[in-house]
């Protein structure tokens, strides 16, 4: 049998280097390709599950590590700024929509999101078939925002000692979330440096240099709502009900500027949607492909 994922690499809008890897359908291929974004502070890995079940489906399924995250390079001009995210999709879909012969759907979670909204203002009509934001619209909460980078920040420089350490660090930030059964997929979140401590797998300059991702502020805000508003592809928002991001008034907002947005509340779930309620999760993106496809009746918000 055939080896159903592999590596594959794009280029960035700078000429950057990104590592990703391609999931192959186990029969007959249809629909769009799938590009599936991961947030701040991730990899492609925290996709695995996901991108599996969404080939399996008949959908050929990309995901890539972001830049200056996971195998990607770490950008020599330290650019890494929401602009910069964005022009690095609106490539990548342009090589996927050439690779592939049709234009992907995007499923983005928090920067993944952001970047996938203003990929599809910036890139023009057609750069994507349709557009899922997990737990991300323009409207964010700014102490959730605050708290998310609180925890990337504590301990990116100073590492931990043990995998087991770094887990017990998740645990506590994530306390809702059950146990983890392995050690594997933390793993690949992190980096082992040469001191033989365990730092997060993303350039500290992210957050802490230059360029962030916090540079522009109220004009990337601004930015947002208009990619939102003008909006013409399918699009599906994702929230977790329990989201310290994305409040029920920001969801209320969105629907207003994007009155055609299908809407799904996964119950038990914080920002991180996929990781805390994955079948939920992956049940929600695959009902939207085959809408999609016109197999189902149309999402309605629940």
């Amino acid at each position: 049998m055939k080896n159903l994922k592999r590596a594959v690499e794009f280029h960035g809008h700078s000429g950057n280097r990104l590592a990703g890897d391609l999931h192959e359908p186990r029969g007959v291929e249809h629909g769009n390709p799938v590009l599936l974004l991961h947030g701040g502070g991730q990899t492609r890995h925290a996709w695995g599950g996901a991108a599996r079940r969404i080939a399996d489906s008949g959908h050929t399924a990309f995901t890539i590590d972001q830049r200056g995250h996971g195998g990607s390079e770490w950008v020599g001009d330290l650019a890494y700024a929401t602009e910069d995210y964005a022009d690095d999709t609106v490539a990548v879909c342009r090589d996927i929509a050439a690779l592939c012969g049709a234009a992907p759907v995007l499923v983005g979670a928090s920067l993944g999101g952001i970047s996938g909204l203003l990929a599809s203002h910036r890139g023009g009509a057609g750069l994507i078939a349709g557009l899922v934001l997990v737990d991300i619209t323009p409207h964010m909460d700014a102490d959730g925002v605050s708290k998310v980078q609180g925890f990337m920040a504590a301990r990116m420089r100073e590492g931990f000692a043990t995998l087991e350490e770094a887990a017990a660090a998740i645990a506590a930030y994530l306390p809702n979330r059950p146990p983890r059964r392995s050690l594997e997929g933390l793993a690949k979140n992190l980096r082992k440096g040469a001191d033989g401590r365990y730092r997060w797998h993303w350039d500290p300059a992210f957050i802490d240099g230059p360029r962030t991702i916090n540079t522009g502020g109220e004009a990337i805000q601004q930015d947002m709502i208009a990619a939102a508003r003008s909006l013409q592809c399918p699009v599906l928002l994702v929230r977790g009900q329990q989201s310290e991001l994305v409040t029920e008034e920001a969801v209320e907002a969105f629907r207003e500027m994007v009155p055609h947005a299908a809407f799904v509340d996964v119950s038990g779930a914080g920002h991180m949607v996929a990781g805390d309620r994955n079948d939920a999760f992956n049940d929600a993106v695959l009902g939207f492909l085959d809408t999609l496809e016109g197999r189902t009746a149309a999402l309605t918000a629940r």
